[in-house]
């Protein structure tokens, strides 16, 4: 009983998945909703990212919620203190070490100036990353919809101005199809 629920769940999660990567959101918006979640989660938020999440999915429809939350997956809070401890390492090289302060004599009258080196190689870190995870998503989505793409499989990189992957056999643009020899 439990098994046969636990694999109905799981089938019905994987059919939502393959639907909001075919037919509700194009690539392009997978891959900005995942961007933008990582952007979100890798910033010290203390869990308030998570109340952004809820009013982008709100706010518009061309969110993809599942994408977004994929994020919170991959930046959990175990990576988070990796990613703390480079930002911090990261503002610390742009700005400079805090003066007075040693690993061993941490005192909170230094703490702003802590907190400032964070952000900055917080917000640095996680722009380089919402980039770095759009242009990854994006091939990823492209790649999933062709393979998945009904038909003989065999699908062309090209895209259509929608975004839509256009098969090998599609009728060329006037002015560009291939001649077989001379007439």
């Amino acid at each position: 009983m439990l098994l046969r629920r636990a694999k109905s769940v799981l089938g019905r999660t994987a059919a939502e998945i393959r639907r909001s990567f075919t037919e509700r959101h194009s690539a392009r918006e997978t891959a900005g909703s995942f961007s933008v979640g990582v952007f979100i989660t890798m910033l010290p938020t203390l869990g308030t990212g998570l109340l952004a999440f809820v009013v982008l999915a709100w706010a518009s429809d061309r969110v993809n919620r599942i994408a977004m939350a994929a994020s919170v997956i991959v930046f959990n809070p175990a990576v988070k203190w990796g990613v703390y401890a480079s930002s911090f390492a990261l503002g610390t090289t742009l700005l400079g070490p805090v003066p007075g302060v040693t690993p061993t004599t941490v005192s909170l009258a230094a703490g702003p100036q802590i907190v400032t080196r964070l952000v900055v190689g917080n917000v640095i870190l996680a722009v380089v990353a919402a980039a770095v995870s759009y242009a990854l998503c994006l091939r990823l989505v492209v790649a999933y919809v062709t393979a998945d793409a009904p038909g003989d499989g065999a699908v062309s990189d090209a895209e259509t101005d929608d975004g839509a992957p256009t098969a090998p056999g599609d009728a060329a643009p006037q002015g560009d199809s291939e001649r077989s020899g001379p007439k």
